[in-house]
């Protein structure tokens, strides 16, 4: 797929521990000569971590892209009228945010872009990681994945022994999911044992 003139919506919700796993996927979009959009919660502006600082973070984000952030709800409720985004991919995409999605609450940056993209009739993409996924978010995950334009990067259990409800996509296919999404498919296979890759 030619990403040339393409515009990606790349949102960023509270998973600290992938951010450095899906800043080359973003830089990937990049280099394939996508524009990208970066977009976070309040988590991301705000919290540090052991695996890195907010503004570490930040500067990473608007490096790469060479865009400003959106961060807040007012920022981001533009995207639907302007139709200005191919696809919207969440990733990572919390427990949190999966969650709120599902059930239609739109209290972030992340979340208004998602719902300003189902407006448009155009994809959503979610890279869940999440240590519930088999848990009480498991409602939320099917529920979502009979939604119209909603897609998935392949998920697997990342740590089967000693995290059995945990979830985390393979960030290293966000590129390759939005392509299919873009074309109206689901990259499959969608479930993968992903402890096998990591």
């Amino acid at each position: 797929m030619n990403w040339q003139g393409k515009t990606v919506g790349y949102a960023l919700s509270g998973s600290h521990c992938t951010f450095a796993e899906v800043m080359p996927q973003i830089q990937r979009f990049i280099d394939l000569g996508a524009s990208v959009v970066p977009i976070v919660t309040n988590t991301i502006m705000t919290t540090d971590t052991r695996f890195g600082t907010s503004d570490n973070w930040q500067k990473q984000l608007k490096d790469i892209t060479g865009n400003d952030i959106i961060s807040t709800i007012v920022e981001a409720e533009p995207l639907g009228p302007s139709k200005l985004l191919d696809v919207v991919v969440i990733a990572p995409c919390t427990g949190n945010t999966t969650s709120k999605l599902a059930n239609a609450q739109t209290d972030s940056a992340v979340l208004m872009a998602a719902k300003a993209q189902m407006r448009n009739q155009k994809p959503v993409v979610l890279a869940i990681s999440t240590n519930d996924g088999l848990g009480l978010n498991a409602a939320n995950i099917a529920k979502l994945i009979n939604a119209k334009n909603i897609y998935f990067v392949p998920f697997g259990q990342d740590n089967p022994q000693q995290k059995p409800n945990s979830l985390v996509a393979r960030m290293d296919l966000i590129v390759e999911a939005c392509e299919a999404a873009i074309e109206g498919r689901q990259l499959q296979p969608m479930i993968i044992e992903r402890f096998n890759y990591v």
